[in-house]
């Protein structure tokens, strides 16, 4: 446990040079960590790599850089490691068991029944989603190629600890069942995701999808002003204030009233103005603007 929390404060100790963007003590606090041992729990549980890779990006120092690629290079391959086990393990299940009739010798029965437990994963991944369909589709094989590519863009991957290849085949899978087609719809909802999640300036969408916070049924789904960066949210947000502020501004005359409400927004806020557009002898039409959306309508 000692060990955990010397990491955990390290990975503090980093992500607090990197808010302040000052690499002074990183270059000891990296070789502090080469010198301990690792294990995959522990990059999951600690999320040590997160905050070196951070370091890594920001970092001007080609010693610092060096180091910090050496460490998740070497992690990378704890990930490795487990993932070959966990196929080893897979294979191993699909194999048939009918070598037990062959013996018919109730040790060998009771020794195969003993080495079960084992089979169970040791370091399971923060993402654990069941397994999804295997797809002999060329075109689904290829999305999920391209899925697995988006995810791996970046080392954000080896210091999460996640499972690339198996996250894009749920993602593609829950995209296919959503659609049941491989047509146009298909791809451009594949296509939708691999660019946001390929995207440099919203790194937070790709990290929420392999730690989990964000899971493979939901990302398949999402619109593309779901996926969008905090920052691109609040230029958003913006435009549409100063649309809605100009809109308002551009109106001639009319008076305010609180008698009608608003389709769209459900609020009392709006201007209304009267114009003659038909024949004197009809009743004049009634323009209303609403103050707070700048929703329009009329009626006569």
């Amino acid at each position: 446990m000692g060990g955990e929390e010397e990491i955990v404060r390290i990975a503090r100790r980093l992500d607090k040079m990197v808010a302040k963007k000052s690499a002074d003590g990183a270059m000891d606090l990296l070789k502090e960590l080469k010198g301990m041992p690792m294990t995959l729990d522990l990059l999951q549980s600690t999320r040590i790599g997160m905050s070196v890779n951070a370091l890594r990006k920001q970092s001007t120092d080609e010693e610092v850089i060096a180091l910090a690629k050496s460490l998740i290079k070497s992690w990378k391959k704890l990930l490795d490691a487990s993932e070959e086990k966990s196929e080893e393990k897979k294979k191993n299940l699909s194999l048939p068991t009918s070598s037990s009739k062959d013996t018919g010798n109730s040790k060998d029965q009771s020794s195969n029944k003993r080495q079960e437990p084992p089979k169970t994963p040791t370091t399971p991944k923060i993402t654990t989603f069941p397994p999804a369909p295997v797809t002999c589709d060329a075109v689904r094989n290829k999305c999920r190629e391209m899925l697995t590519t988006a995810l791996q863009a970046d080392d954000d991957y080896v210091a999460i600890g996640a499972d690339c290849e198996h996250i894009a085949a749920q993602i593609e899978e829950c995209i296919y069942q959503d659609i049941k087609n491989t047509d146009m719809k298909y791809k451009n909802r594949v296509r939708s995701r691999i660019s946001n999640l390929k995207d440099s300036k919203n790194p937070e969408l790709k990290k929420n999808v392999l730690c989990g916070a964000i899971t493979p049924e939901q990302i398949a789904v999402m619109t593309s002003e779901e996926m969008a960066s905090n920052e691109l949210k609040e230029i958003r947000k913006a435009m549409t204030k100063e649309a809605i502020r100009e809109h308002q501004m551009a109106k001639t005359g009319g008076t305010q009233t609180d008698l009608f409400t608003c389709g769209k927004c459900k609020k009392k806020n709006c201007t209304y103005t009267q114009v003659q557009t038909r024949s004197s002898d009809e009743p004049m039409t009634t323009f209303v603007v609403c103050n707070e959306c700048g929703n329009r309508w009329k009626f006569c």
